[in-house]
């Protein structure tokens, strides 16, 4: 089950944790994978680690995504090296944290451009050829934040939640043409920004998961590849939540 062989994939944000993972798990199941983030020499490690295995199966992309031009450039990069594109995942996001009331006008469009507009303009670009080959997966990792809101992160909560509407704008418009769009959203998983957690941040934090515990990138990365294979081809316009019971829909 769940076998990728001969698909291939753009990940974006896969010099992040969770996309990292994602990209692995991916090529794992025989994907030949891009992975596409902004800091160009952990991609390059990323890869490396890759092509111990299948050398021909993974390939650096790197975009800035707040580059509006080299987001627009970014799926022909990835078609390039890898020869076509069945599976897009889009895990890159940021944050500017900041309560409403003190939140820059740069702050907001900075998290919807790259969280939100990248997305939609990768998908829009990778449409058409899933559409012709009757084949292709559209995944948007999003958030718990974009589901139940958070305090500060009013851009961030919107943009993920825009992601979710999207989706199932998109998977109502493209489902005939057997093509899926879904969204994973992640709750509290162990990356860089939890490891600098406290240890009273971190206890106040698992208390509040039915799992008591923190996820891990490979849970994130696992609701992926389900949701990328063959087995998924009847789901579509679902978010697959993945945070340990701390907020149930």
């Amino acid at each position: 089950m769940f076998d990728l062989t001969g698909k291939r994939a753009l990940v974006t944000g896969a010099s992040g944790g969770i996309g990292a993972a994602i990209a692995r798990a991916l090529h794992a199941q025989g994907a030949s994978v891009a992975l596409s983030g902004s800091r160009a020499a952990v991609l390059d490690e990323q890869v490396a680690d890759l092509a111990g295995r299948a050398p021909e199966r993974a390939h650096a992309v790197p975009c800035d995504l707040s580059d509006s031009a080299a987001a627009d450039g970014l799926l022909g990069a990835a078609v390039e090296a890898l020869g076509g594109i069945e599976i897009l995942v889009h895990c890159a996001g940021i944050t500017r944290d900041n309560l409403a009331l003190r939140m820059k006008d740069a702050e907001w469009q900075d998290v919807i451009d790259v969280n939100l507009g990248a997305g939609f303009r990768l998908a829009r670009a990778s449409l058409r050829p899933m559409m012709k080959a009757r084949w292709g997966r559209i995944l948007f990792i999003t958030s718990v934040v974009g589901a139940t809101g958070n305090p500060g992160q009013a851009n961030y909560a919107a943009s993920k939640a825009g992601l979710t509407g999207m989706a199932k704008a998109l998977a109502a418009e493209v489902a005939s043409r057997g093509v899926t769009v879904n969204c994973v959203a992640p709750g509290f998983i162990e990356t860089a920004m939890t490891e600098a957690l406290s240890d009273d941040q971190r206890q106040r934090i698992t208390g509040a998961i039915p799992a008591a515990h923190i996820g891990a990138v490979d849970d994130v990365a696992a609701g992926c590849v389900y949701l990328a294979s063959d087995e998924a081809a009847y789901v579509t316009g679902q978010t697959l939540h993945i945070n340990g019971g701390m907020a149930m829909f």
